[in-house]
């Protein structure tokens, strides 16, 4: 065997056995968010709340209290969160959102939410139904300003052109 095979052969095995412990590592994370699942179900509640402002900010700068941010891990108080500003009965209060239901929320509407403490886990309207806003691609949204700036542009060559002729 030549140097380079034993090389492909080690780097071959490091490549196998971080494969298997990402495997066994994913499988105890997937039990894990199973259970705790299950706990936020038992403890859900349906709230009526009238959604004041929702923003991604980060978890120190979104005026949730101080025992909840020196609960969260130091990985997670850089990325930023789903922040809801809701009046629930007399109270405003913050609650983060699940990032599935975040879009689905509307500002300044009333809705009715299934709450897990200060997680918002589903949101329905009060009066119909919510609707998800539709999310462009990028090259969708360079289409659609790239037709409304040529309409423009024709619009304004027609009425220079109509100004020539009178």
């Amino acid at each position: 065997m030549t140097t380079g095979q034993i090389v492909l052969l080690v780097v071959l095995v490091v490549l196998i056995a971080a494969m298997i412990a990402l495997y066994f590592l994913g499988k105890k994370a997937q039990k894990r968010k199973e259970e705790q699942d299950s706990q936020m179900a038992a403890v859900a509640q349906v709230v009526p709340m009238l959604i004041i402002d929702k923003k991604r900010l980060k978890i120190k700068d979104s005026g949730l209290p101080q025992a909840v941010i020196d609960q969260t891990p130091k990985m997670m108080r850089w990325s930023k969160l789903p922040i809801v500003k809701a009046k629930v009965g007399p109270k405003i209060m913050t609650l983060i959102a699940d990032e599935t239901v975040f879009d689905m929320i509307p500002l300044k509407k009333e809705v009715k939410a299934t709450v897990s403490g200060l997680y918002i886990t589903k949101v329905t309207g009060v009066r119909g139904a919510l609707e998800k806003p539709e999310k462009l691609t990028w090259r969708a949204k360079l289409k659609k300003k790239y037709n409304k700036l040529s309409s423009e542009a024709a619009e304004a060559s027609k009425n220079t052109s109509d100004k020539k002729k009178k």
